[in-house]
């Protein structure tokens, strides 16, 4: 599983122009998924991406959370984070999950997210799975993070 993860002061996600999901500071978060993945492994990444610190605090230090700045989520299905590159110019996808298990594991994120702000289940917002989407985003550092289950230990 790959989440690439940006902070962010604004962003949405729109299908066919009508915007389906939006967010004020918080972060976008781009969701892959792999053949082999499972909600173990999605569970491990969830906790991962709700616990790192990469907003600042007074000082302009990275030590703060998602939930401690009361930020929003939006996450977007993405298959092409498992693009595979190595071989010709047309990228492969035969590592990205199967679309039953990628929307599965896609709706269980999302599902145990929203569990984590029981009070404002708003806060996390979704794309379309499947759909073509246009993204907006304003990028706040900028600052990017990739978490990759292959590679992160968790």
């Amino acid at each position: 599983m790959r989440f690439v993860i940006q902070r962010v002061t604004e962003a949405n996600v729109s299908v066919d122009q009508q915007i389906v999901g939006a967010i004020d500071r918080g972060l976008l978060v781009l969701v892959g998924v792999s053949q082999t993945d499972t909600r173990i492994v999605a569970d491990k990444m969830i906790k991962k991406l709700l616990g790192l610190r990469i907003f600042e605090d007074q000082e302009g230090k990275t030590n703060l959370s998602l939930q401690d700045v009361d930020g929003s989520l939006l996450l977007i299905s993405q298959f092409t984070l498992y693009a595979d590159c190595r071989k010709g110019n047309r990228p492969s996808f035969i590592n990205a999950g199967a679309p039953e298990l990628a929307e599965d594991l896609y709706q269980y994120i999302i599902n145990q997210c929203r569990d984590q702000f029981p009070n404002l289940p708003q806060r996390v917002q979704q794309g379309r799975f499947g759909a073509n989407m246009k993204v907006s985003l304003l990028n706040d550092g900028p600052f990017t993070v990739i978490l990759d289950s292959e590679t992160l230990s968790i």
